[in-house]
């Protein structure tokens, strides 16, 4: 088995959320906007995991990955605090899109949510482009 250090487990998990991503705008051109919904959820999730896996921290809960990252990262301002408000809304309608019969997402709150998706995925590779320089 290959040696993996911490800035390869972060750039396969950056790679993960760029292919979210992708399919998210895949299913949103197609009308599938539930599907859309939750890629866009997944993009962001794996974006947090891919900046805390620099700190050498993973979890099993979504909740705790999102708690980590907003304690480490957004109550600290190293990212937008706004962020915070875009993985509480991709959360909920990630959850309500899968799980609640009858849920429908408006179109403009998806395409918001993708919109959202994109900006955050840029700017994490941003950081993570300077940390992997320091590594």
């Amino acid at each position: 088995m290959p040696d993996i250090t911490i800035a390869d487990l972060s750039q396969y998990r950056l790679h993960k959320a760029g292919e979210m991503l992708v399919s998210a705008r895949r299913d949103i051109e197609a009308g599938d906007y539930a599907s859309a919904n939750n890629r866009a959820y997944y993009c962001i999730f794996h974006a947090m995991r891919a900046v805390l896996a620099l700190d050498g921290l993973d979890f099993k809960k979504h909740s705790a990955v999102i708690s980590q990252f907003t304690l480490r990262y957004l109550k600290t301002e190293i990212f937008s605090k706004e962020f915070g408000k875009l993985i509480t809304n991709a959360s909920l309608i990630r959850n309500r899109s899968d799980y609640e019969d009858f849920y429908i997402c408006s179109v403009s709150d998806t395409e918001e949510l993708l919109a959202g998706a994109e900006c955050f995925l840029r700017e994490v590779k941003l950081f993570l482009e300077k940390k992997y320089k320091t590594l």
